[in-house]
């Protein structure tokens, strides 16, 4: 079964909106300018932050990888109190199905883009970063390309699936 894009940045919006504020918040924190974000609106991209140029080529890539840090904690913060509360999947209410449903949106939305792949590869390229810089990055651009092309076979979904009910636990893990 295909369903477009667009229906599905609407069907998930929350994710949509914590990816672009993910790139916006890591780029304040690197304190490169940012010109224009647009958190969400229907078309393609679905949303996008334009900013300036960084001091450094690890900085370009930590904005460009942001959500997938930001989007997966935040997934699994959410659904945190009811997955850890709820014996079984049908005891979840309409709250907790709300906190499921937008737990799996944000989640689904870490994955980074492919014109975020573009932005990492730029930053280390070239004579900008040193050959450590390439080889450590060079297979996380390959893997976002294989997830990008993955999510044809709902492989975002599965990864929000699994942010959604397996982090809690993961954090209970951590923190305990």
């Amino acid at each position: 079964m295909i369903i477009p894009g667009p229906l599905i940045s609407a069907l998930t919006f929350p994710g949509v909106v914590v990816h672009e504020f993910a790139h916006a918040i890591f780029c304040k924190f690197f304190k490169v300018p940012v010109y224009e974000v647009v958190y969400f609106r229907f078309g393609s991209p679905a949303g996008y932050v334009t900013h300036g140029k960084s001091d450094h080529w690890y900085q370009d890539v930590m904005i460009a990888a942001g959500p997938f840090f930001l989007n997966s904690l935040i997934g699994a913060l959410l659904a945190f109190p009811v997955v850890i509360n709820s014996q079984d999947i049908e005891t979840i209410n309409f709250i907790g199905g709300v906190l499921v449903w937008a737990s799996i949106s944000i989640a689904m939305h870490a994955i980074p883009s492919t014109g975020d792949a573009k932005s990492m590869w730029k930053a280390v390229s070239g004579n900008k970063a040193p050959l450590i810089a390439k080889i450590i990055v060079s297979p996380i651009i390959a893997i976002i390309y294989l997830l990008s092309w993955g999510s044809f076979f709902w492989l975002d979904v599965i990864y929000g699936f699994c942010v959604c009910f397996i982090g809690p636990s993961l954090l209970i893990d951590v923190f305990s």
